[in-house]
């Protein structure tokens, strides 16, 4: 079946067709990668916020208890910085997923030859997407050690205990 004025492409249904099938693919990826954007911004939300928490436990804080704040400063700092490590990638893997996507549509109208780099770019994307789930992973590793050592040594329970009886 002919396409109004596809077929000075060179294009027919078919071939149509098999170009956004192909252009599905990395739209998928896509949607995955906005997912993961979305939870890596809740979690700097989360860490933001126990920021804001140990700031003021700090300024109310003895010297041992300064020590441990200090160190949750700290924590939370290479926490968050794991985070953006994470969300930076993702978006590098975001943006890679849609130059794939324009490059298929490109290379489908013959302008020249893509193909190294549509292989170049979605290979990006790939690395770009697993680099970000590994500095995701690392910051979860972070917070669960960290929640393990505070519960070990019962601090968490006495800065909790703290802030509620100030509230």
């Amino acid at each position: 079946m002919p396409l109004t004025g596809a077929e000075h492409f060179g294009l027919n249904l078919e071939s149509v067709a098999r170009i956004i099938q192909m252009a599905l693919t990395p739209v998928f990826l896509l949607t995955g990668l906005a997912t993961l954007l979305n939870v890596f911004s809740t979690r700097l939300a989360r860490v933001a916020s126990r920021l804001d928490q140990a700031g003021k436990a700090l300024e109310t804080a003895d010297a041992e208890g300064a020590k441990l704040v200090r160190g949750q400063l700290q924590s939370l700092h290479r926490r968050s910085v794991a985070l953006d490590v994470a969300v930076v990638l993702g978006a590098a893997a975001g943006a890679a997923t849609c130059t794939t996507v324009l490059l298929l549509f490109v290379g489908a109208f013959g302008t020249g030859s893509v193909d190294k780099a549509l292989f170049a770019v979605f290979g990006l994307a790939i690395v770009c997407a697993l680099g970000a789930i590994t500095a995701f992973a690392a910051e979860m590793l972070m917070a669960g050690t960290g929640i393990h050592a505070e519960l070990a040594h019962g601090h968490r329970r006495h800065l909790l205990r703290r802030q509620h009886n100030d509230t």
